[in-house]
């Protein structure tokens, strides 16, 4: 499996944070936004892109393809950060047998069906289910807005 060194659910997926924070504290080299929709969205791939540093890739993948690129062997000097909107997504890589001990949780700004959850964090019934159920396919969740901020696990919250 490929050297997947965070992943991190928050809908903004590349901004400030992540360019700043994360990308340097993993040193992380590639970016797979994972996201049925956004691939098919052009224009928001072209600025997901260019919002990255200089000198990390960035592509954006399906569901289906991330499980693919993420099954192959690993390779040298390979640091994967995944970025996804929801927690559904993990879920779906995990039951495909791609391992992730550890997901980051970021923002999830309130939209459509989703309450406060904790902090600057908003999640719908069927999301927080979701969170449960990857928590008992033994990946931990901890909420971590920054790198230098400790992280809070979310077995706590539930």
């Amino acid at each position: 499996m490929r050297n997947v060194v965070l992943a991190r659910i928050d809908d903004r997926l590349i901004h400030g944070q992540v360019v700043t924070g994360w990308l340097k504290v993993t040193n992380g080299n590639k970016i797979y936004i994972v996201d049925d929709k956004l691939k098919e969205d052009a224009m928001m791939q072209m600025v997901l892109k260019t919002a990255a540093p200089a000198g990390t890739k960035v592509f954006v993948q399906s569901v289906e393809e991330a499980i693919a690129a993420l099954g192959k062997p690993e390779k040298p000097n390979e640091r994967i950060v995944i970025l996804t909107k929801t927690p559904q997504v993990f879920e779906q890589m995990l039951e495909a047998g791609i391992a992730l001990p550890r997901i980051v949780l970021g923002g999830m700004g309130l939209a459509g069906k989703r309450e406060r959850f904790y902090k600057n964090v908003a999640a719908s019934e069927e999301e927080v289910k979701c969170m449960r159920r990857i928590i008992a396919h033994g990946t931990e969740i901890f909420y971590q807005l920054v790198p230098d901020e400790p992280g809070k696990n979310i077995k706590t919250i539930l």
